[in-house]
């Protein structure tokens, strides 16, 4: 999607005395010309945190391909240079120092006792062959072509601006990281500024370059530090205004999806713990502290009900014991890949009062929120390394956020009141079923027109592009079909069993190409996924787990969802969905 903004100046800081103000330059092509200025009461905690942020965006994961094409071209360039420059300043001296080098050769056969002097000699000799070698540094020269590569298109990496909201009770701050893996978003509540002018609601892109972040860095304790947005821009020191600067960007496809995606994995329930500071900067001490060279790339999270929380960190098998403690009910293990993008909330451990990690289950996202006080920042990691905020779990599918429902309602009721929790919108909206409402919420998240608050467990308003996205970014997919189409299958011929170990397992059956098959759930009593299992062909050639689920998988998942408040079950006796529906009737 081909992408246009537009900035009156670039941001820029202003400083005079003690004064200083921030000043973000918004997206003028958007319909809502966002402003707001206020002085900030915490300006070094605002500071640390939008760095923090800044890092999240910068933040780049993947393998980096070598650009062969870009080798090629400047290895005919430097070889051609070489040559010259040999031809030019030392014709023929390789070859004569050679020669004079097989001449001693020659006589060391026929005088022994000079062998010592003469071998002296030739490695003399070698070294200064060595030292008119054209390709002596060769490899030096490579790894020097491969940081250049890198500080060439290191600017064109900071093309993703931050989205600010401007909303009535905070000022939200979103980014996405450049491999798709990182979610960010600092929350800046009303009370944190002194207001010097009315707001102005809506949401915009913001110039967040470089150099602003290297003079953010300068905010000190002593100094007032004012927000502004400030759509007409900023004057220079001379006062006089630059011209406008318009950026052109193809954003990826995956990226708009997998930032809308984030909203649905962050609606789903999972465990959360609460860790101190000092058992976050444990864990991001070990992680500086060892760099693993082999597979497995783990850790693993042990938690024992009313237990002290304990990870293993594999290869090196070592155990770290944290000060928190589980209050779930039920034992679990929880493997977390990818954990060296972790170390991007150390800049917050200072300041943090508390980290509080929601770990939705193996191959499931992971979800940091650090309690400043005043601020508050929530950080979301896809499963692995590797962006799979698109590619594995379809998270709209598992909260429910399915078809298209009463996305107009929505749209409009959240447009007039700017942030409602679920619970408010079903609440205004009487005539509808709880299965629209929330299919109409997950319409609004996949057309970028919302977010899921995480903090508050509401639903945000929120624009993320300045133009409406392409249909083909939120129409339904494919596999929400299939899951739609298994959905009726599914439901008749589930069956459910309760075990002693309180864990719902249920089953089902379908045809597949001409043949029964089945599919499996089990589901613990803190409400999470701990096994699945489908003898689908689409299962069985993924990561057979939660971040590769078949339709099947989900269809149970969400047929099953309704029925995890039975009670009075019987151990170990298998229920058929009429049993069920008789019991519920």
């Amino acid at each position: 999607m081909k992408v246009g903004y537009t900035y009156a100046s670039p941001s820029r800081c202003t400083q005079a005395g003690s004064q200083t103000t921030l000043g973000l330059s918004p997206d003028l092509s958007r319909d809502e010309k966002v402003s707001f200025c206020g002085k900030l009461k915490h300006p070094l905690l605002f500071r640390d945190a939008m760095l923090m942020l800044r890092e999240i965006v910068v933040s780049d994961t993947r393998k980096k391909e070598k650009e062969r094409t870009d080798y090629f071209t400047w290895l005919n360039e430097e070889i051609e240079r070489r040559v010259r420059a040999h031809k030019e300043y030392m014709p023929n001296v390789r070859e004569a120092l050679k020669k004079e080098m097989d001449v001693y050769d020659a006589e060391l056969a026929h005088k022994k006792n000079e062998i010592s002097h003469l071998t002296d000699i030739q490695k003399n000799l070698q070294k200064q062959i060595d030292q008119y070698d054209a390709w002596k540094d060769y490899y030096k020269i490579e790894r020097d072509f491969w940081k250049f590569i890198k500080d060439r298109d290191y600017s064109l990496w900071f093309v993703l601006d931050p989205v600010i909201t401007v909303h009535k009770d905070q000022v939200s701050f979103e980014a996405f990281s450049l491999d798709e893996s990182i979610y960010g978003c600092l929350s800046v509540p009303m009370e944190e500024f002194h207001l010097q002018q009315e707001p102005k609601l809506g949401t915009t892109n913001i110039d967040f370059s470089a150099k602003l972040a290297k003079e953010m860095q300068r905010f000190r304790s002593y100094t007032d530090v004012t927000l502004s947005v400030n759509p007409e821009g900023f004057t220079l020191d001379s006062d006089i205004v630059p011209e406008y600067i318009e950026k052109k960007i193809d954003l990826p496809e995956t990226w708009i999806k997998g930032f809308n995606q984030v909203s649905s994995a962050a609606a789903l329930s999972g465990t959360e713990l609460e860790l101190s500071p000092s058992d976050m900067y444990s864990i991001c001490a070990f992680l500086r502290k060892h760099k693993e060279k082999k597979s497995p790339r783990y850790m693993k999270w042990i938690l024992e009900p009313g237990q002290r929380v304990q990870i293993i960190f594999e290869p090196f098998g070592t155990c770290l014991t944290l000060n928190a403690v589980y209050h779930g009910r039920q034992r679990r293990e929880e493997k977390i890949w990818g954990r060296r993008r972790w170390l991007v909330v150390e800049k917050l451990i200072p300041f943090a009062k508390a980290f509080y990690v929601r770990i939705l289950g193996f191959g499931m996202p992971q979800f940091i929120r650090a309690d400043m006080g005043v601020m508050q920042m929530t950080v979301g990691f896809s499963s692995w390394s590797s962006n799979d905020w698109v590619k594995g779990t379809a998270f709209n599918i598992m909260a429910g956020f399915t078809g298209h429902g009463c996305y107009k309602d929505i749209y409009k009721l959240l447009k007039e009141n700017r942030c409602l929790s679920m619970e408010e919108i079903s609440a205004l909206l009487p005539g509808q079923k709880n299965d629209k409402v929330k299919a109409g919420i997950g319409m609004l998240f996949r057309r970028g027109e919302g977010y899921f608050d995480i903090l508050n467990d509401k639903v945000r308003f929120r624009h993320l592009c300045n133009a409406p996205l392409p249909e083909e970014l939120y129409e339904v997919t494919d596999i929400e079909m299939d899951v739609q189409n298994c959905s009726k299958l599914t439901f008749d011929n589930m069956k459910v069993r309760y075990t002693r170990q309180q864990e719902f397992i249920f089953t089902t059956t379908y045809k597949e190409h001409g043949q029964w098959s089945s599919a499996e759930i089990v589901i613990d009593q803190d409400g999470q996924i701990t096994k699945i299992a489908c003898n689908c062909q689409k299962f069985k050639r993924g990561a057979r787990n939660l971040s590769e689920p078949c339709a099947h998988i989900l269809a149970l998942y969400v047929a099953s969802y309704k029925l995890l408040k039975l009670k009075n079950l019987e151990y170990d006796k298998e229920y058929k969905i009429n049993d069920i529906m008789e019991m519920l009737l």
